[in-house]
């Protein structure tokens, strides 16, 4: 039985080895670079060339000795699995090399701010044929354009993602910045294994996170609880960043798409809409719950609208597999939020079909169904458009349905439209918007004969249950300790 080392135990070993006790790591789990490398190549559809990619370098602040917040390159960490600056990588895709360039270890700097891995510890530790400092680059590069002169136009090909990211002092017509990153998207959108167990741990701890607030919010006053304890939970279980800027909206900040203030009491408001999901290793996750600050419906109308985008969500992840066009669930989602609103009142006058032709729905459900997910919060290759391509096998996508209710969007956009007027009650319009609006949000694998859902953080009865009962968060999901 092949067997890998888990996160514990490549911490355990790395313990180990700074008390100068020797551990064989190579049977750790890599990051696996090489495979994406030769994916890459492979939708490249070239046999010969040069991909050269620099990682995110230190940035310091303008005016300033600090160095802004690093974050690495998605796309350099997708063909390196490193997470430290200054860095660069080249992949030979004839000799199939993958060579990672790390800088020298600065005495100065070591003291300052802790050093980077050694040659021979990123050897060790990443997925690629060769380790070099980044002092011999430039050469290295030189050397493997002059060498491969008067042979193949490929040969002599510099892949690179943009023109700003060109090696220095390098012939222009060697480089070629237009095809590595169609390329590299269309790579990324399937996921392997190891991929699927880092999006995996990630939404295991925002579930933790997400049922740490749903046991506290009771006792919370201000937007600003709601982010601090989803930030506390998240570091607690060993992740520092969030995917994205938390989003923990109440009563009409709800209806603003990517509210991010977060600093509004709490008093007086219906429900909360909160939108967050951590990184694992880089890796996602991306959860959306929306839910009363008592643990039971203020009103009719907001159990009504949660009911609906609830039956929107179900109805269009049971409908995921392989072959799906995600375009057709986006547009199945418009429908039973429009046939909800005619059941409500809110929108009268003419047929599902009128009213979803007319564009009527968009004001109230105004995003896409879902994007894909990995190693960030990813909108490329959108598979809401409608030249996206079907599902595959290995694919993560959000569903995230919403209903919406935006005083300003009302307002300012769709009040003055005779086209919108024609299908709405506005006197039943108003009562709804206090709600501001609800989404739900989870995390789907697409596997080979339907659907696995990742995220775990608690919905429906169950999210009800714990800001009742104010129940041990620590308790309700083990996978997170």
């Amino acid at each position: 039985m092949s067997m890998t080392v888990d996160d514990s135990s490549r911490s355990l070993c790395s313990d180990l080895n700074d008390l100068g006790i020797n551990i064989d790591a190579s049977g750790v789990d890599k990051y696996p670079a090489k495979q994406h490398a030769q994916a890459v190549a492979h939708r490249l559809d070239v046999s010969e060339g040069l991909i050269y990619l620099p990682g995110q370098r230190t940035v310091f602040l303008e005016d300033s000795d600090q160095p802004r917040l690093f974050r690495q390159r998605r796309y350099f960490y997708y063909l390196s699995g490193v997470d430290e600056p200054n860095c660069y990588l080249t992949y030979d895709i004839r000799k199939d090399t993958l060579i990672l360039y790390i800088p020298p270890t600065d005495p100065q700097q070591v003291i300052w701010f802790g050093k980077g891995s050694t040659i021979k510890e990123a050897e060790g530790r990443y997925d690629v044929d060769e380790v070099r400092g980044n002092d011999t680059l430039q050469a290295d590069l030189e050397h493997w354009i002059e060498s491969n002169k008067n042979t193949t136009v490929y040969n002599t090909t510099v892949y690179i993602l943009h023109v700003d990211q060109k090696p220095t002092n390098t012939d222009p017509c060697h480089l070629e910045c237009s095809q590595l990153l169609v390329a590299m998207n269309s790579a990324r959108v399937t996921k392997d294994p190891h991929e699927i167990r880092l999006i995996r741990r990630a939404n295991s701890i925002s579930a933790y996170a997400h049922r740490s607030v749903l046991q506290a919010i009771r006792q919370f006053k201000n937007e600003a609880q709601i982010e601090a304890t989803f930030i506390d939970a998240c570091i607690s279980k060993g992740t520092k960043h969030q995917a994205y800027d938390i989003i923990a909206a109440s009563g009409e900040n709800n209806s603003t798409l990517h509210y991010v203030k977060n600093n509004e009491p709490l008093k007086g408001r219906q429900l909360v809409c909160l939108d967050a999901g951590c990184e694992w290793e880089c890796y996602a996750s991306d959860v959306t719950r929306t839910f009363p600050i008592s643990g039971y419906w203020p009103s009719r109308e907001a159990k009504d609208i949660y009911d609906i985008v609830q039956l929107m969500q179900i109805s269009c992840i049971k409908k995921l597999k392989p072959g799906v066009r995600f375009l057709s669930l986006h547009i199945l989602a418009h429908k039973i939020a429009i046939e909800g609103l005619l059941r409500l009142g809110i929108l009268e006058g003419g047929t599902p079909e009128d009213i979803y032709q007319s564009g009527t729905s968009q004001a109230f459900f105004p995003h896409g169904l879902g994007h894909h997910l990995g190693l960030e919060y990813f909108r490329r290759n959108s598979p809401c458009t409608a030249d996206s391509s079907e599902l595959e096998e290995g694919m993560v996508i959000t569903v995230e349905p919403g209903i919406y209710f935006s005083r300003y969007g009302l307002d300012h956009i769709y009040l003055h439209n005779p086209n919108f007027l024609r299908f709405v009650n506005i006197s039943v319009l108003k009562r709804y918007l206090p709600i501001g609006g609800i989404r739900i949000e989870d995390d789907i694998l697409i596997t080979a004969d339907g659907y696995e859902n990742l995220t775990t953080a608690p919905k429906g009865e169950e999210m009800l249950r714990i800001i009742r009962n104010g129940a041990d968060a620590s308790k309700l999901d083990p996978q997170a300790s």
